[in-house]
């Protein structure tokens, strides 16, 4: 089934009831008995063992994204007295939203409710089973719903420990797991919602996003500017020098990420068919111009091309190649990254220091940047006169402007709830440890360990 059919079938419907629709069927068909029952049988016999083993490696890919990758690279980024503090938020975070997820997340995301949000009929998985369903974007075709529930997870995982690198070495360790919790509950999962869930606002509107450009990077994005100003800047900001300690692992953990993205993006395809191919390749060539893109402005405009930008071009690829990955031509691919990285170039260096606002890992300015320029971007590059594979009823200036409907209010709902979500985190346990706390290291104060030993 071609991407103009399947866009508008209903991403992720669960098809937990296909059992009792097969039984209708059988029921009111005029055939004999056994002939009712054997379409019945045919009808549901659709999981195909090879689409099952790549949603199983790509739910282990996302994984690996976030542990080691993420808090590798965040923590290479940070100073040494602060590197523990941020493999164990990164860490933690993960882990308790993978709970949470399962308490009530996946149903609030992937359940009927309303427009915005959905309901508690799946609660602590009630109902998902060995034997029931999800859909995919072919008719005939579905996965296990336990591995469908289990690669959204990581998904869920993954975004607000994405938001940590925005207020990076300057917040209390137990300010951000409560944040965190109330974040995915009031942003994420309604985003989730109206963005995937075939009944969502976002999705009935026609927005287009194949694996998580406003989902997770604008949503991520948002959520770490708000954060990093509501915080305050580091202590020490603008009057010291804060490099990162270790280049290596930030590179290392950099590229965790582009290898887990395969699962993150290719993934989100939920078969193993051509159109997965097409997501691999888009995310190949897409990271590798913003890398090529990232280091040739860099050069220009500071006479040295760096490896710290070499490894956030990688980055700015990977967020806006997101939202089009299964959804453009691999030449619309390369100039979807290599225009992000030069924005998003642009943001961190000059925007982020005319404005003063202490992004510390620049999440806003790459991923929140990023996600926007590839949200907006899929609309032109879904084009079939681009190379893109097209929709039904297209028309490039209508679908760029529904793109930008989708990006405008994931801005407005994570922007103005995140804000809200910071205030009552304060309030309660307040957000930053001391001055005193802050410039011995997080690592120490919060942890009471060492990332390293002299």
């Amino acid at each position: 089934m071609t991407i103009k059919n399947w866009m508008r079938t209903g991403l992720p419907v669960l098809a937990t009831t296909a059992l009792v629709a097969a039984a209708a069927f059988a029921q009111d068909a005029p055939q004999t008995g056994a002939e009712a029952t054997a379409e019945a049988a045919a009808v549901v016999a659709t999981v195909n063992k090879g689409d099952v083993t790549w949603m199983m490696v790509s739910t282990i890919l996302v994984l690996f994204m976030t542990v080691p990758g993420l808090a590798l690279f965040y923590g290479g980024l940070v100073r040494a007295k602060n590197m523990l503090s941020v493999l164990m938020q990164v860490t933690v975070i993960a882990a308790v939203m993978m709970l949470i997820w399962v308490f009530y997340g996946y149903s609030l995301a992937f359940t009927e409710g309303n427009a915005f949000i959905g309901g508690f009929s799946k609660a602590f998985l009630a109902g998902v089973t060995t034997d029931s369903l999800s859909d995919t974007f072919s008719a005939d075709a579905k996965i296990p719903e336990y591995i469908f529930m289990a690669f959204q997870m990581t998904f869920s995982a993954i975004t607000p420990a994405l938001i940590i690198g925005a207020f990076a070495e300057r917040m209390k360790f137990s300010a951000i797991v409560l944040f965190c919790v109330l974040w995915v509950t009031f942003v994420y999962y309604p985003i989730a919602h109206m963005v995937w869930f075939s009944e969502g606002y976002l999705f009935e509107l026609g927005a287009l996003d194949f694996a998580g450009g406003t989902v997770v990077h604008i949503n991520a994005g948002i959520a770490g500017l708000v954060g990093c100003i509501l915080v305050g800047k580091r202590t020490g900001f603008g009057k010291e020098l804060m490099p990162p300690h270790s280049l290596p692992f930030a590179m290392v953990g950099a590229s965790v990420l582009w290898v887990g993205w395969f699962g993150f993006n290719a993934g989100s395809n939920l078969e193993a068919n051509a159109g997965t191919t097409l997501a691999v390749v888009n995310t190949l060539v897409a990271t590798a111009g913003a890398i090529v893109g990232w280091s040739l402005i860099e050069w220009l405009a500071k006479g040295k091309p760096s490896m710290l930008g070499a490894i956030s071009g990688m980055v700015a690829g990977l967020v806006a190649i997101t939202p089009a990955a299964g959804l453009c031509g691999p030449i619309g691919a390369i100039v979807l990254g290599f225009v992000a990285s030069i924005v998003c170039f642009f943001f961190v260096t000059t925007v982020k220091n005319s404005l003063g606002y202490d992004d510390s890992l620049d999440v806003f300015g790459v991923h929140g940047v990023g996600g926007i320029i590839g949200a907006i971007g899929t609309g032109i590059v879904v084009a079939p006169a681009l190379g893109g594979p097209g929709i039904d009823g297209y028309e490039m200036g209508s679908q760029v402007w529904i793109q930008i409907q989708a990006v405008a209010i994931t801005i407005v709902w994570c922007g103005v709830v995140s804000a809200i979500l910071y205030k009552i985190v304060d309030i309660i346990i307040g957000l930053r440890p001391s001055v005193e706390k802050e410039r011995e290291g997080l690592d120490i104060t919060e942890h009471g360990e060492r990332a390293y030993h002299s």
